[in-house]
């Protein structure tokens, strides 16, 4: 998602051990709760504080594409499908079974007896609703692509859904249903055709999950009880009452998770007071795999050269970007701003997933993954490029942590001080951010990707497929009908071989074209009290952070 965001994706591909003949899957118990009960029951008891300087955008699943919306909505809604802390693949949550039962028809049976907390029923109908409006409204900073795959939903009796898919064997829908279009809302509560304000959503109980929530002052507090009629995968919670506070200073979180005003802290403190926090005995720093990708977003339309602007030469647009990319040092990013917190990445699919390769490395800068000055001189001038080229570059100042600034100004320093750049660096707060970015305000920004399930797909499709059913969130006029049809095929191939083989043919091709320019790689951190246990578990490979593993005392 869109660290951006967990920021719309689309995504059609197997993940580690499932295959099409193996999605017919049966709930099974667990959850994380100490006895392993699936079921409702209450809360452990005790309370949590949680410090973060994420935003939330809304919680109305049909607006919101960004880490910080979606980390509400994964402790209040409930799923069709879900992962369990410590376990990337998917298994049911509030159904009972689903599994192919044609190879276009994806078919759930939910739970008997599931109740919204405000009283209302859940149904296989508000299921439909809940997919429907996602993609009825359509908001571009929703997460409809996701959806690309869906023809329609049919609910036949209370209990039963089918998901009626365009494409057959669509290896990840399963995934998908424990994504940012997953979250089940009551029909009775939320508009069918608009998003609802938060304040309704909170005041109509429209939730079902873990928990609920009690009180809600966006980015300021968000509190959280423990709901007992929860039947999910996930358990009761082992603290019955989280509090949220919100920081607008990461300076503050740091303070007040080191001198135990809160209990943890999660997204996002700088790589320096992470550092500084490793020494301190009155925490603990707890590392996690990490999926979360940074990158520049070139605007095809109006960078320099691009398709809507006076000077409009494609050749030349492709040769300002390749120089961008030649000129990038991602190791003096990495150790100078994020004391290795962050590593270099040279590809579109992060490091240690399957099919990750690194073309990048190779055919920019020297090869080696260093800077060349002299090789991006070269594209420039073979391209009829006059230089300095002005380059406005974009980002944000409140959304992928305090040390944002650090880094886009050493960026600046990078492609300035090859002569061959005027940079025109600004800022803007998330929530313009985000509306701006898709309007073509920006030429080049920043973005950052939390994927929204560990699969090499989850980089490709949300960011270049871009066909007549499913735009790109990225939204940036790219369109390269070769790497469409190549995503198209890795999205379905049961081979596994031949599933990979496509993936790095999809890096191979992008990397010649740059609609982005990925930098770095990095890894989720947490720091919480000596006495709060459970870090561990949530910190996983499903980059979901939930509250109720963690537990104080």
């Amino acid at each position: 998602m869109n660290s951006v965001s967990r920021n719309g994706r689309r995504t059609l591909v197997a993940t580690a051990g499932i295959t099409a003949a193996a999605l017919a899957l049966a709930a099974c118990g667990g959850g994380s709760s100490d006895d392993g009960d699936s079921g409702g029951g209450s809360g452990g008891g005790g309370s949590l504080t949680i410090g973060t300087s994420d935003k939330i955008t809304t919680i109305d699943p049909a607006g919101a594409y960004d880490n910080g919306s979606f980390a509400v909505m994964n402790q209040v809604y409930p799923f069709l499908m879900n992962t369990t802390p410590g376990n990337p693949d998917v298994q049911p949550d509030i159904a009972e079974s689903a599994e192919f039962t044609s190879p276009t028809d994806f078919t759930v049976t939910l739970k008997p007896g599931l109740t919204f907390v405000n009283g209302h029923d859940l149904t296989s109908s508000d299921v439909k609703f809940s997919f429907d409006r996602i993609l009825t409204i359509n908001d571009e900073n929703g997460p409809a692509s996701l959806l690309a795959n869906l023809a329609s939903v049919e609910a036949p009796d209370d209990t039963t859904v089918v998901f009626k898919l365009k494409v057959g064997n669509d290896q990840t829908f399963a995934q998908i249903l424990s994504t940012n279009v997953g979250p089940i809302v009551d029909e009775e509560v939320l508009s069918a055709d608009a998003l609802t304000p938060d304040a309704d959503i909170v005041a109509g109980e429209s939730f079902a999950g873990p928990y609920t929530i009690t009180n809600y002052d966006q980015n300021n507090l968000v509190s959280y009880e423990a709901n007992p009629d929860y039947q999910g995968v996930l358990g009761a919670p082992k603290t019955d009452t989280v509090n949220v506070k919100y920081y607008a200073d990461a300076s503050n979180l740091k303070l007040d998770i080191q001198e135990g005003n809160i209990d943890v802290a999660f997204r996002s403190l700088s790589a320096t007071d992470i550092a500084d926090l490793r020494g301190n005995d009155n925490v603990q720093v707890i590392d996690g795999p990490g999926g979360e990708i940074r990158y520049i977003t070139f605007n095809f339309n109006t960078q320099p050269f691009g398709a809507t602007t006076p000077e409009a030469d494609p050749a030349k647009a492709l040769a300002v970007r390749q120089a961008v990319a030649d000129l990038i040092d991602r190791q003096e990013l990495a150790d100078q701003v994020y004391k290795g917190t962050y590593t270099p990445l040279y590809s579109f699919v992060p490091e240690g997933l399957t099919g990750a390769i690194t073309p990048l490395k190779d055919a920019y800068g020297d090869g080696n993954g260093g800077p060349d000055v002299d090789k991006a001189k070269e594209r420039l001038a073979a391209a009829g490029v006059t230089t300095p080229i002005e380059l406005s570059l974009q980002y944000s100042s409140d959304h992928y942590g305090p040390s944002s600034g650090d880094e886009y100004a050493l960026i600046k320093d990078q492609l300035e001080s090859s002569g061959l750049f005027t940079v025109n660096l600004q800022t803007t707060e998330w929530v313009q951010y985000s509306k701006d970015r898709v309007a073509d305000v920006y030429p080049a920004y920043q973005l950052g990707w939390f994927p929204d399930f560990s699969d090499a797909d989850n980089y490709l499709t949300p960011f270049f497929l871009n066909t007549p059913e499913s735009t790109a969130f990225l939204q940036n006029h790219y369109q390269n009908d070769a790497v469409n049809a190549l995503i198209q095929q890795e999205v379905t191939a049961t081979d596994p071989a031949a599933r990979q083989q496509l993936i790095e043919q999809v890096q191979t091709e992008v990397a010649k074209d740059l609609a982005t320019v990925p930098y770095l790689q990095g890894s989720q951190v947490a720091v919480v009290g000596t006495d709060v246990s459970g870090t561990e578990d949530t910190l996983d490979a499903s980059f979901k952070f939930r509250y109720g593993v963690l537990s104080k005392g």
